[in-house]
């Protein structure tokens, strides 16, 4: 029997047990987090390790600190998630890690490492799309949740508007033309003078502001429900240089608050569309990805949904995040389907969640 075929075997006896113990690995960017997910939907274990500080000297994201930091962090991480779950290794059912999309650099480390881990323990390796398991970040906060839905996906490097088909069946709906929002986010940060990581930094400050002091424009998009940000980003920034050009001090948080007062309408204002022109695909509505996080965004969202009598599902503030438990819950469902990897899983950087466009409206 080849490697590949025993993997193969392990997988479809572990898929019939009472209980799949899964140890799962992230580190797509700036993150090393490990975590122990059983069943898909319960949390034994969710450690993270932040390097925050290692990059807010840089206001951003260095690709080289964080693959060395990924380096050094991979066994604390996997260690201490064990140590928390109370089980050892041998216990383990499989191991999944995130091969793209990130840092190319970044993303091999936890390749590398997990293919050593599981081909030591002689335990099947799930191979898991980063996007997907921000999706699946909402199945640990809401067990009781199922496909089909519609999931509004919004992070640093990622702005998709997806129906989740089935567990692991995504159609696209619109995504972003040019800026993610959390990218966006950071970007207007930047220009008012606020440390890294931007985003949470523009949001508690927007809470003070006032969110109609500055117009922003909406830009348009061929695509009924894609989202264009580019443009609303660079009004922000001209605005707020005219304002230093003319010596005037910056209200920062009235400038934040239109800005994100911008994003999270657009943001809202497409997912709507979708919802109410196919109701169809969207009995129900989730938000994933780092920027649900943002308080507006939340409160929004589910204002909308409300207002449609539509279910809201939204992860836990701890999930939202870049973190191990919710590839170890995307794991499970690829883990019930037999899709596994075997020596030769790489990283892929530009890693796609949908290949094409499914819906033309």
């Amino acid at each position: 029997m080849t490697y590949e075929e025993e993997m193969l075997a392990l997988a479809q006896n572990a898929a019939k047990k009472e209980h799949v113990r899964i140890l799962a690995l992230e580190t797509s960017c700036d993150e090393t987090a490990a975590a122990i997910v059983e069943d898909g939907r319960v949390i034994l274990s969710n450690v993270v390790f932040s390097q925050i500080d290692l990059h807010a000297l840089y206001g951003g994201v260095v690709p080289e600190i964080a693959s060395r930091a990924h380096v050094e962090a991979c066994d604390r991480v996997i260690d201490e998630a064990l140590r928390q779950a109370g089980i050892a290794a041998e216990e383990l059912d499989a191991c999944a890690v995130t091969y793209g999309p990130g840092l190319v650099g970044a993303l091999l480390t936890g390749v590398s490492c997990m293919k050593g881990y599981s081909y030591a323990l002689r335990k099947p390796l799930i191979p898991v799309n980063h996007i997907e398991g921000h999706i699946a970040a909402n199945y640990l906060t809401h067990p009781e949740l199922k496909p089909p839905f519609l999931c509004l996906v919004v992070s640093g490097g990622h702005s998709h508007l997806v129906r989740v088909e089935d567990y692991g069946v995504y159609s696209l709906l619109g995504q972003t033309t040019d800026d993610a929002a959390g990218e966006a986010f950071d970007k207007a940060a930047r220009v008012l003078g606020l440390p890294y990581p931007g985003g949470p930094r523009i949001d508690a400050l927007a809470e003070e502001g006032n969110p109609h002091y500055l117009t922003l424009p909406r830009p348009h998009t061929d695509g009924r429900y894609d989202y264009s940000l580019s443009g609303l980003k660079t009004a922000f920034i001209n605005a707020c240089h005219r304002m230093e050009q003319k010596g005037e001090v910056l209200p920062k948080a009235d400038l934040a608050a239109s800005f994100r007062e911008a994003v999270v309408s657009m943001l809202v204002e497409k997912a709507m569309l979708a919802a109410d022109e196919h109701p169809e695909l969207a009995p129900a509505i989730a938000l994933a990805g780092g920027v649900s996080a943002n308080r507006e965004l939340r409160r929004r969202m589910q204002q909308a949904c409300d207002q449609r009598g539509l279910p809201l599902y939204m992860p836990s503030l701890n999930l939202c995040g870049d973190n191990g438990a919710m590839i170890g819950s995307a794991a499970y469902y690829r883990l019930m389907r037999g899709e596994i990897a075997d020596l030769r899983l790489n990283a892929v950087p530009a890693l796609r969640l949908v290949e094409r466009r499914t819906l033309h409206a």
